[in-house]
C-alpha cells in the first residue's frame, strides 16, 4: 500500500493505493498519524479512490484515525469508496459513526464551507 498526502488549510487528505489488509494497516496508520502530527491538521480525507481490497485490519485504521481527529475537534471523511468497499464499510457500521463523500474534493468543499460559517456566527458574536 502507498499513500500520497496534500494539505489544504488545516485538512490532510491522505489517498491511498492498494490493498489495506493486516500486512499493511500498521504502517499505513503510522504513516497517516506522523503526518498527521507533523502538519498540525485538524480534519482527514481519507480518499479510497484506488484501494482494492480491505480487511478487518483497514477498518481499524479507519477507527482508530476517527477517534484522533474527533478528540482534537476535527471531521473524519472517507472518499471515493468503491462498491466492494463501501459494502465493507457499512456492514462493520462504520458509516454510523463516519461521514463519506464521493470524492475528496467534495469533503474539502464541505469542510470549508463548514469553516466559513463558523468564522461568520463567530464574527458576529453569537
Amino acid at each position: 500500500m502507498r499513500l500520497e498526502f496534500q494539505m489544504t488549510d488545516d485538512i490532510l487528505i491522505a489517498s491511498a493505493f492498494g490493498e489495506l489488509d493486516h500486512h499493511s494497516a500498521g504502517a499505513v496508520r503510522d504513516e497517516i498519524d506522523e503526518t498527521m502530527k507533523a502538519f498540525g491538521c485538524r480534519h482527514l480525507i481519507l480518499d479510497f479512490e484506488k484501494v482494492t481490497f480491505m480487511d478487518s485490519s483497514g477498518i481499524g485504521v479507519v477507527l482508530g484515525r476517527y477517534n484522533k481527529v474527533t478528540k482534537q475537534g476535527g471531521r473524519l471523511f472517507l472518499a471515493g469508496c468503491s462498491e466492494f468497499i463501501e459494502k465493507i464499510l457499512y456492514m462493520a457500521g462504520v458509516f454510523t459513526v463516519v461521514d463519506k463523500q464521493r470524492s475528496a474534493e467534495d469533503a474539502v468543499c464541505l469542510l470549508k464551507g463548514q469553516q466559513q460559517i463558523e468564522m461568520e456566527v463567530s464574527a458576529s458574536g453569537q
